[in-house]
């Protein structure tokens, strides 16, 4: 077994450490134009990823490089790409850190995953997505995989998991007269969460409805900006990076543990092993860390930092470890009173983003609901831009919650301070 014969050549490796993993992804494909199958496949895939470590000779240094092995490389290949790791290791020294040497307290997992059921559950949704004649599916591909991925590291701390991925993308379109627009979606999950997707399904549908009646979107001060979509994971996710062992370390972010983070709301973020129909839902990390529930923001408090072995260590964390799902709450008003009051909902954007370090926010609009005197206007173009740090102390969250994928954060959101460009 390639496994094996990796082990083997690692352990005769003159290198500190070194972690390998073997990944086994199993699953279908499906390919539609609009309802018709156009082909599908099934689908084995086996990689292996392989990191090695190179000491200082006094002890106080850790290189680290890390590649892949294709599955077909012969011993020669083997060979030269351990070497060629290890020479680059020897190159990148870090102050020293410690691989997981405790093996996780938690089972092997390695039932198989139900391709077949979950792909059926998808089918079944998707044929059950509200068309009209104007309003349609163009065309959709599905991915449907178990994944099963085995880790071991030269302390002997040794895992095995398997967790279902799934990945939808919907191509929809829209046609008014000879006018015609087309959106995009992607939407992953762990299996199918069936009313999630017709509910999805249905708000992209209305989307590009709404896009083609659709006026330029005014200039416009003073007046604050809801998120309802799956872009406001952005938001969330900005509070999570600055809660991230290498961020502070690095000095990226400047937030201590039992200080106020500046978000106006009781905000809480927990880090999660699992999280309901996650593609991502594993009780264990990369490096063998066991992932275990927290709350790195309680109360609008940074409460605990996360991230891999070496920056936890380097801040002298007793306990951490990478963090694939994350849940934000703390809102107590209604998703319906958000939306009231001079606002412009922003629903559709070329791409949100928001960078990490600055909190510099930034996003072209492609669909919005402008909402003030007791009117609404649909809007389309110009731009949305800030500085979240700035915005954080106007957040308000609403009770409800909805989830993407590996996150489960407010259905709306709303802040002020951002600034809007408009078109006219």
């Amino acid at each position: 077994m390639m496994f094996d014969k990796l082990k083997r050549k690692l352990d005769a490796l003159p290198c500190a450490a070194w972690e390998l993993t073997e990944t086994v992804r199993e699953g279908w494909e499906f390919y539609f134009i609009r309802r018709d199958l156009d082909q599908h496949r099934a689908v084995h895939v086996t990689g292996y990823s392989v990191r090695v470590y190179a000491a200082s000779k006094d002890g106080r240094s850790l290189g680290r490089a890390a590649g892949d092995i294709p599955p077909t490389a012969t011993d020669a290949e083997i060979d030269r790409a351990l070497h060629a790791l290890l020479s680059r290791a020897e190159l990148m020294m870090n102050p020293f850190y410690t691989l997981a040497d405790v093996p996780p307290a938690v089972p092997f997992s390695s039932e198989p995953v139900d391709v077949e059921g979950i792909s059926g559950g998808f089918l079944s949704a998707m044929s059950a997505v509200p068309e009209t004649e104007t309003e349609f599916v163009n065309s959709s591909e599905l991915f449907v995989s178990g994944v099963t991925r085995h880790t071991l590291n030269s302390n002997g701390v040794e895992f095995l998991c398997s967790y279902p991925s799934s990945m939808l993308e919907l191509v929809v379109s829209a046609r008014q007269g000879r006018r015609e627009v087309e959106l995009y979606r992607l939407f992953r999950s762990g299996t199918c969460g069936r009313e999630k997707l017709l509910g999805d399904a249905a708000a992209a549908l209305r989307c590009g409805r709404d896009r083609l009646a659709a006026e330029p979107t005014p200039k416009l001060e003073g007046i604050d900006v809801v998120f309802s979509t799956a872009d406001a994971v952005e938001l969330y996710r900005w509070f999570a990076q600055r809660m991230n062992a290498e961020m502070k370390y690095k000095k990226l972010s400047d937030w201590e543990g039992g200080s106020g983070v500046g978000a106006g709301a009781a905000l809480c973020l927990e880090a999660l092993p699992s999280l309901e129909n996650s593609s991502r839902n594993f009780p264990v990390d990369a490096e063998g860390g066991v992932i275990f529930p927290r709350y790195l923001i309680r109360d609008g408090i940074a409460e605990q930092f996360w991230g891999e072995r070496q920056y936890s260590q380097y801040l002298g964390l007793e306990q951490s470890s990478l963090v694939h799902n994350f849940r934000a709450s703390g809102g107590t008003e209604g998703a319906v009173a958000l939306r009231e009051g001079g606002c412009l909902e922003l629903v559709e954007f070329s791409a949100l983003e928001v960078d990490p370090a600055s909190g510099d926010l930034a996003g072209e609009i492609r669909l919005g609901y402008l909402r003030r005197g007791g009117e609404t206007k649909i809007v389309t173009g110009g731009s949305v831009s800030g500085n979240l740090r700035s915005a954080a102390p106007s957040l308000r969250m609403s009770a409800e919650a909805v989830r993407y994928d590996n996150w489960e954060i407010p259905a709306v959101t709303r802040l002020s301070g951002l600034r809007i460009a408009g078109v006219s």
